[in-house]
């Protein structure tokens, strides 16, 4: 099957896409998943000017790479959340505006419709990102919380995310949301609720990351087998959860990562806690035959290293389905 092996930007925005690109080539890359922030691609050139996603393209083809997927992770956020000042640091200064609420959330949605656009001109089919999410405050049903207010939470999702996605139908573009805590989907059965809302529009699937369940008790293998043909890309991310009780627990204890006192920490590949054999026995049986993106996150260890490393790790751990029974050769 030889799946591509690309690397997620987000975490390098500092970076030049062009300095990226040579070193992602020379740590084995197959080319890079483009985040909408950093100079890496930017949603209004490639709508504005005709000769910008080419560009994008030949410079990842000076370095032999490719690119299949780009993600607007942080304005995604933007379109659902209860948005307050924390927002302000992660969207564009177009998107932020003068901070109204509903106005961040209404120029959030022009901006994701833009990036179906664009990422039509690239030529890519699948946008990642996230959705926000009015309700994830109410998680913990205390004071209680009434059926209605989790209802009304996915009506919102719905009513704001439709639009978009017909622009995306008119693409021809997918969206993968990334399950994760804050979202309107953070684990499989949240899931299942997002697309029920939408009726079950298969413009909206998933960007599956197993590093986003591991830690919180949800069946990550479980999570292809039930949504296998709603995997519009996959994200290979590990995760570290301790065996034995800590001093903080899933919830965080409002640490920062990296602290020793955290339950549960973002770790390079193979370094951490997620079975990524199982991982891809689950992907090879639901056919997915897409990019493994990598996104590197591990507060204890160089990234540079860490990337170089987690590369060849993917590399190994990917392997082709069998086209026979093992025990065909018994059969008369």
């Amino acid at each position: 099957m030889a799946r591509p092996v690309t690397l997620f930007t987000g975490q390098w925005a500092d970076l030049t896409l062009e300095d990226l690109a040579k070193k992602a080539s020379e740590w084995g890359y197959d080319g890079l998943e483009l985040a909408c922030w950093g100079d890496h691609f930017e949603v209004g050139k490639a709508l504005e000017d005709d000769s910008y996603c080419q560009g994008r393209h030949d410079l990842l083809a000076k370095y032999g790479l490719k690119v299949w997927a780009i993600s607007n992770h942080l304005v995604g956020q933007g379109v659902c959340d209860n948005i307050d000042a924390r927002h302000e640091a992660i969207l564009p200064p177009d998107v932020w505006g003068d901070g109204d609420p509903e106005g961040v959330r209404e120029r959030a949605a022009e901006e994701m419709k833009a990036t179906a656009r664009a990422a039509a001109k690239l030529g890519v089919s699948v946008v990642n990102g996230f959705t926000g999410s009015s309700i994830w405050h109410l998680l913990y049903s205390f004071p209680p919380t009434d059926a209605a207010m989790i209802d009304a939470g996915y009506e919102d999702f719905a009513n704001r995310w439709n639009p978009i996605f017909d622009v995306f139908d008119e693409e021809g573009i997918k969206f993968g949301l990334e399950v994760h805590p804050t979202e309107i989907a953070f684990d499989i059965v949240s899931s299942e609720r997002a697309i029920e809302a939408l009726d079950g529009r298969e413009t909206f699937g998933f960007n599956y990351d197993p590093s986003h369940l591991g830690y919180q008790g949800v069946d990550y293998v479980a999570f292809i087998e039930r949504l296998s043909d709603r995997i519009y890309h996959v994200h290979m991310k590990d995760v570290w959860w301790s065996p034995t009780p800590r001093l903080s627990g899933v919830f965080g204890g409002h640490l920062n990562f990296g602290d020793s006192r955290r339950y549960w920490d973002f770790r390079s590949i193979g370094r951490g806690s997620i079975d990524f054999e199982e991982i891809i026995r689950a992907l090879n049986f639901a056919k997915y035959d897409g990019p493994l993106s990598i996104e590197w996150e591990d507060s204890g260890m160089d990234r540079e290293h860490g990337a170089r490393e987690a590369c060849g790790k993917v590399k190994g751990y990917d392997f082709e389905p069998s086209a026979v029974a093992f025990d065909a050769a018994f059969e008369d």
